[in-house]
């Protein structure tokens, strides 16, 4: 039974055969003649060193063996062993196969990634209006979500019992202290401890300080107190209404500063490496097409999403104007670089095996070395080389894959060959074969 080759390696040979040298030969009156693919002699005159995976892998054998898929490993002779592993086209053959090769060098790699996210308020921006007393709300100066207020400005007035007995013992340590200005200096000692304890539980309960001088000039205390702004910022949420009991603690606004809003993003498993905190981001929303808007990485996540693999990554942006609006959908494009320059190739000199990743290094004079290469981040068309390559060395660029299909040709020729002779036939040798015999020479007429 004769051995099968793969279709796609007849195709090749086909096209070796056509124009690039494959063992014709045309004589000067046009007839073409077979002739020896090779000069190289019998291997029954040659020493085996030992026997190479014909599929050019890192494995070697001492004795004839088969490798998974069925193919005998190729005999290495004295000799060739310096070029095991390389492979040698005639440099006619590489023209006609449009072979290039570059040299690697170093370069920092850039990307530019795009990614997806949800505008979010700034956390460090959001606070909470929630008094520290009981009371009651008699008015609201802000009664509406979405209202704009600044910082100082009136958000409610509340009574409370509680409130206005701190005020009013106030008001009774400062009078005091007035009237012991003549007094003995310990006796003003502790009229001044008084009003500064009095004056502490007052800002503690949340009164602004510019509420307290008017006490301090010994006013009556007024029955409602004003709880203002603490900054500038927007109304989120208003749990406050006129007539309303609040307890110590309760929230009655959400308020927020949107003048700086944060995006918030997923970046894929993949390009994790690439982002930095402190690049720039230039971000799109579907409000205002055309327009884009500047922003920063300001963090990224120590954490994967389990379910979709993506790493989330914070992004500020400034929002003077207020024309981004928390929950709006915006697009990044967002500027990823490396540190520092590596060593890098094109991405067409990577041969993917589905196991390893290789490269053909140029050895000149037509002679290519296969080398395993560990490779890293992929960017700006080039292949990041964490090592099998050094910087300066040629690689080839173009047509490395035909390059790579001729060596396997040759090796399941070689293949064919080990069979042929097995079967004690001689490849591409029908001569050698016994012919039938012709009836009319047995000497029986």
């Amino acid at each position: 039974m004769k051995p099968r080759v793969p279709c796609g390696i007849f195709l090749l040979a086909a096209f070796t055969a056509a124009g690039c040298g494959g063992g014709h030969e045309t004589s000067r009156s046009g007839e073409t003649t077979a002739q020896p693919a090779g000069a190289v002699a019998p291997a029954q005159q040659r020493q085996i060193l030992y026997y190479r995976n014909p599929m050019g892998l890192a494995d070697t054998s001492a004795v004839p063996k088969k490798d998974a898929m069925g193919m005998d490993y190729v005999p290495v002779y004295a000799g060739d062993e310096a070029r095991a592993g390389r492979i040698r086209i005639g440099l006619e053959k590489l023209q006609r196969l449009g072979v290039r090769s570059e040299a690697a060098t170093r370069r920092v790699l850039s990307r530019t990634l795009r990614v997806s996210g949800t505008l979010q308020v700034d956390e460090r921006r959001q606070w909470t209006v929630s008094p520290k007393f009981e009371g009651w709300i008699t008015e609201l100066h802000v009664g509406t979500t979405g209202a704009s207020v600044r910082r100082g400005d009136a958000l409610l007035e509340v009574y409370s019992p509680d409130l206005l007995s701190a005020e009013e013992d106030f008001r009774v340590a400062v009078a005091a202290l007035g009237a012991l200005q003549a007094a003995d200096r310990e006796a003003r000692d502790g009229a001044e401890r008084l009003v500064r304890s009095s004056s502490e539980r007052l800002r503690n309960l949340g009164i602004a300080a510019e509420d307290l001088p008017r006490t301090r000039d010994g006013a009556v205390p007024r029955r409602n107190l004003v709880l203002r702004a603490e900054r500038d910022g927007v109304v989120l949420e208003k749990a406050a209404r006129v007539g309303m009991r609040f307890m110590p603690g309760e929230a009655l606004y959400q308020l927020a500063d949107l003048s700086t809003l944060w995006l918030i993003g997923s970046v894929s498993e993949q390009d994790v490496a690439l982002v930095r905190v402190g690049a720039r981001a230039t971000v799109t929303t579907v409000a205002y097409p055309g327009r884009t808007f500047a922003g920063t990485v300001t963090f990224v996540s120590p954490v994967m999403q389990p379910e979709t693999r993506t790493v989330q990554v914070r992004i500020e942006l400034a929002n003077r104007e207020g024309l981004l609006k928390p929950a709006m959908f915006g697009s990044v494009d967002l500027s990823a670089t490396q540190p520092a320059a590596s060593v890098a190739v094109l991405e067409s000199a990577i041969l993917d095996t589905g196991t390893r990743r290789l490269v053909l290094v140029d050895r000149g004079g037509g002679e290519f070395e296969a080398r395993s290469v560990e490779t890293g981040i992929h960017a700006d068309g080039y292949s990041e080389v964490l090592s099998g390559v050094a910087e300066g060395e040629r690689v080839v660029v173009d047509g490395n894959f035909l390059i790579d299909s001729e060596s396997n040709l040759r090796a399941a020729i070689g293949d064919v060959g080990a069979h042929s002779h097995e079967s004690g036939t001689a490849p591409g040798n029908p001569a050698s074969a016994v012919p039938p015999r012709d009836p009319s020479t047995d000497g029986t007429r």
